[in-house]
């Protein structure tokens, strides 16, 4: 139950979508403009461009990573709370995911969080909300 968890944000569906694309900016006024999409969370790169934001819609959550960066597009790209986050991206490797990236913690970031690409081109990011200190 939403809300209900200390291993993902409260109010967080355990599932988004995360959409990667060079107009990232332009994508958010789309979704609050379309949809009444409302900026919850947003990450910038050193150089100010966007990193990563999140943005709200009725009760779901749409990820948004900023283009410029070694991440290339793929088809859909997945974002799903879990308990374990590692233990879940171990899981999907040794079902036939490919790593792209290895779990971790990162700066100015609440949650530990590993990306597989399933054999169909699905992208999976698992993530549990980290212990706030």
């Amino acid at each position: 139950m939403v809300g209900m968890s200390d291993w993902k944000p409260v109010s967080y569906p355990s599932l988004s979508p995360y959409l990667i694309c060079e107009e990232a900016e332009d994508l958010i006024e789309f979704l609050r403009s379309a949809f009444g999409g409302r900026l919850e969370r947003r990450f910038d790169r050193p150089d100010g461009t966007l990193m990563h934001a999140e943005v709200r819609i009725d009760d779901s959550i749409v990820m948004i990573g900023g283009g410029a960066s070694e991440t290339v597009s793929a088809p859909v790209h997945l974002h799903l709370y879990v308990e374990d986050a590692q233990a879940a991206f171990d899981r999907a490797v040794t079902a036939g995911a490919t790593v792209v990236q290895r779990p971790e913690q990162k700066a100015a970031d609440d949650d530990l969080r590993g990306g597989v690409q399933d054999r169909w081109g699905t992208v999976w990011w698992v993530a549990t909300q980290a212990a706030r200190a």
